[in-house]
C-alpha cells in the first residue's frame, strides 16, 4: 500500500501543477471560459482522486480486518461528474462544457502519462545495470 500512497501523491501533485497553469491561462488568455472549464472539471477530477484514495484505503483495511467490503463509490464519483455539467450547462457563458468534461478526464491523463514516464525510467535504470 505505500506505493499506492506514493502514486496517489504524485497524481495531486501533477494536478496541482496543472491546475495552476489553468488559473494562468484564465487570467492571461482571450479564452477564460475554456480555462474556466478546464478548472472546474479538474478540480472535481482531483476531489474523485481523493475519494477514491480514501475509498481503497477503508477497502484495504476491510480486507485486513475480514470485515464485509463496501463498493468504492462509483455512485459518488459521477454524481460529482454530473455536478460539474449541471454548473457548466448553467453558467454556460462563463464556463465551456467541452472543457469541463476534459478537465473531468484529466486524471485519468495523468495516470496514463505517469505509467508511461514511469516505465521509461524504469526502462532505463534496467539499461544502465
Amino acid at each position: 500500500m505505500p506505493d499506492l500512497k506514493q502514486h496517489f501523491q504524485r497524481y495531486t501533485k501533477y494536478i496541482l501543477y496543472l491546475l495552476s497553469i489553468f488559473v494562468l491561462g484564465w487570467g492571461f488568455t482571450p479564452y477564460p471560459s475554456v480555462f474556466l472549464g478546464l478548472i472546474l472539471g479538474t478540480s472535481l477530477s482531483l476531489f474523485n482522486l481523493w475519494l477514491i484514495r480514501t475509498r481503497m484505503e477503508r477497502f484495504d483495511r476491510a480486507i485486513d480486518e475480514g470485515k464485509k467490503v463496501r463498493s468504492l463509490g462509483t455512485f459518488s464519483r459521477m454524481a460529482s461528474a454530473g455536478v460539474a455539467v449541471l454548473i457548466a450547462l448553467e453558467f454556460p457563458e462563463f464556463i465551456h462544457l467541452i472543457s469541463t468534461v476534459f478537465g473531468l478526464m484529466m486524471v485519468y491523463f495523468v495516470i496514463m502519462i505517469d505509467y508511461f514516464w514511469q516505465q521509461i525510467i524504469l526502462h532505463m535504470k534496467r539499461e544502465e545495470r
